[in-house]
């Protein structure tokens, strides 16, 4: 039996009901966001529902959307005619998952959720459902099969179903203005938080570790402000105090290999001019996306008017846990 062959098959039947989703994509969708953006626009909440894998689904729909603000909450189905409806509002809105749509804890629940003034949103494979005929808006995560070999379990409909959701967080979002700093006030523990909360301010070498040298320093004497300042690079500037030039120990080793002679050369000779930069008032995050993108170790931190303030090296990461 040929086990990737088959692996490559689910993935195939997957993806092709996921183009299927794509070429639906429409006014529904549109509807949706902008119900949701209005109810978090008037301080109301968001409330997802669903039973079983549709319930495992809503419940990371929930986790996404309370992660990037959007207030959110999960209410179980089973429990919520038992006195979990005490966590509704008026006018808050509720997203219904059930791929069939006959769910009938969901159906239970629609004329509590109506008689409280709520507006639905059914995310379902069955658009003649009776979920469907009761919502407000209604998402169709129809798939033609399942990628189960007997066609039972629930597979490409899970997977749609999940695809759909994390496309409604990510675009209401963007929507909203949402950003890399207000995702970090959401975040702030573990290491996405160090990094989305940690500016390079908080990273950068200054003081006796920056090795400040100017373009007529000797190789020598640049080697000695590198090891005095326990550095790996020296930042060069000019009359001015602006950014000239680095100069890495890299630098020193490819200019050796060709030449031993050059203690006494100038830095001029052989620095990097117009090193990639970054501002001190930026995100760690920031700093990770440029070293990693220019494959450099140290990256030099300017201030407003160009003059270098700082440097950042990629150890500095390691030791402060924001990578």
């Amino acid at each position: 039996m040929n086990y990737p062959e088959k692996a490559r098959r689910v993935i195939d039947l997957e993806i092709e009901e996921l183009q299927r989703l794509h070429a639906r994509i429409g006014d529904a969708f549109s509807a949706a966001i902008e119900r949701i953006i209005s109810t978090l626009q008037q301080k109301q909440k968001l409330v997802i529902c669903g039973v079983g894998k549709s319930g495992n689904i809503g419940r990371k729909l929930a986790a996404t959307l309370n992660s990037t603000g959007a207030t959110t909450v999960l209410l179980n189905a089973q429990d919520a005619l038992h006195g979990d409806l005490g966590m509704i509002d008026e006018g808050d809105l509720a997203i219904l998952l059930s791929y069939s749509g006959e769910t009938n804890e969901l159906l239970n629940l629609l004329p509590h959720l109506r008689r409280q003034s709520l507006s639905i949103i059914a995310i379902t494979g069955n658009a003649d459902s009776t979920l469907a005929r009761n919502a407000d808006i209604t998402l169709d995560v129809n798939v033609s099969r399942e990628a189960c070999p007997l066609n039972l379990a629930p597979t490409s409909s899970t997977t749609t179903m999940l695809v759909l959701c994390d496309a409604l967080a990510m675009v209401l979002l963007e929507a909203r203005g949402f950003q890399q700093e207000d995702f970090a006030k959401l975040h702030p523990g573990g290491s996405l938080g160090r990094v989305l909360l940690t500016k390079v301010s908080d990273l950068m070498r200054t003081g006796d570790a920056l090795a400040l040298i100017s373009p007529d320093t000797t190789i020598s004497s640049a080697l000695q402000a590198m090891t005095k300042a326990r550095a790996g690079a020296a930042v060069v500037i000019d009359a001015d105090g602006k950014l000239a030039g680095v100069f890495t120990h890299g630098d020193f080793v490819r200019a050796f290999q060709k030449d031993t002679a050059i203690n006494d050369a100038p830095v001029r000779d052989y620095m990097t001019v117009k090193p990639i930069h970054i501002s001190a008032n930026k995100l760690a995050a920031e700093v990770l996306a440029t070293l990693e993108h220019a494959r450099i170790d140290d990256l030099v931190v300017v201030d407003d008017e160009g003059k270098p303030v700082g440097l950042v090296d990629t150890q500095d990461l390691t030791r402060l846990r924001v990578v």
